[in-house]
């Protein structure tokens, strides 16, 4: 099996990609996101997603295992293994492994070891790995059935209370008018503004940062639900894997350096169930970590295609 790694990390948001060489980083890019594998055309804007960062990618060795975590891959078993046999195709890549972004979130996040992960950027999911090895999920079931307090969501909470203040069914809130500043469009053309756009959840997510930076009343209480929703998470995720608190705990992913607006209600309300930790690594780091170790407790998650295994 070869050293040379090819890590990805195909979020909604963007997509990543780390040349490591015996563990070492000797390239890095990135490009777009993906909607996700679970959308009619996942496997397609993901392939195009990967490939955009492959091309970015100089001096790409000859030979290379290539290790995706992929947003949607959890929910669309299919289309992962679809996926895969497309890398597969890829000159140099001699061996490939996809599995769900979640999951490599997970093992860059605790190195492998038992514990919880929130990861939050444009969707949101908990992962747990007990001592046994078990893996449960919770949410990470996309923009239109959950992500429950994702940047996704609050991104959408805030236009949605954006419009409801142009319409006279609630509140005024400072939020209006950031709709006109970030997007540079009146609150009628928001519909089409998002509905011409193929990832409308990540066009949403744009505007999260300003909803948790905004002094507003309105911009406040969506962030306090945001951190309720994303603690039901959490100890759901902790109730059905039965592990016993304090749990270890890594919160990752792009929305955590919304820092205090999310983070503090969020703490306050699961610090009785854990032991919060920061994280070993980033989700690419578990892609490269999965790409090489194909013995820890998340292999069965993975999705493999090549002649060493």
């Amino acid at each position: 099996m070869t050293s040379h790694v090819l890590a990805i990390d195909l979020g909604k948001t963007g997509c990543r990609g780390s040349l490591r060489i015996d563990g070492g980083q000797v390239g890095y890019a990135k490009a777009p996101g993906a909607p996700g594998l679970a959308d009619s055309a996942g496997v397609d804007a993901a392939e195009r997603a990967i490939h955009a960062v492959i091309e970015q990618i100089a001096a790409l060795p000859t030979t290379f295992t290539l290790s995706v975590g992929a947003a949607g891959a959890a929910s669309a078993p299919d289309a992962t293994a679809a996926l895969a046999r497309r890398l597969a195709e890829i000159p140099g890549a001699v061996a490939v492994a996809v599995t769900s972004d979640a999951v490599t979130a997970h093992a860059g996040a605790l190195g492998g070891s038992p514990g919880v992960v929130l990861a939050i950027g444009t969707g949101a999911v908990a992962t747990a790995v007990d001592e046994a090895g078990r893996f449960t999920r919770v949410d990470g079931w996309g923009p239109q059935l959950g992500d429950e307090g994702s940047g996704g969501w609050i991104g959408l909470e805030g236009l949605r209370a954006a419009l409801r203040a142009h319409d006279g069914r609630g509140p005024r809130t400072i939020l209006t008018e950031k709709v006109r500043e970030h997007y540079g469009i009146e609150l009628d053309a928001l519909p089409k503004y998002l509905g011409e756009h193929d990832n409308p959840a990540l066009i949403a997510a744009e505007f999260a940062p300003i909803v948790a930076a905004a002094v507003d009343d309105t911009a406040a209480a969506i962030m306090v639900a945001a951190a309720r929703a994303l603690a039901r998470t959490v100890l759901a995720v902790i109730e059905r894997s039965g592990i016993r608190p304090p749990v270890p705990c890594v919160i990752t992913g792009g929305l955590a350096k919304l820092g205090a607006p999310l983070l503090e209600p969020l703490d306050n309300q699961i610090v009785h169930a854990i032991d919060r930790r920061d994280p070993l690594g980033d989700p690419i780091d578990g892609a490269a970590l999965l790409a090489l170790d194909p013995t820890t407790a998340l292999e069965v998650l993975v999705t493999r295609i090549s002649d060493t295994y």
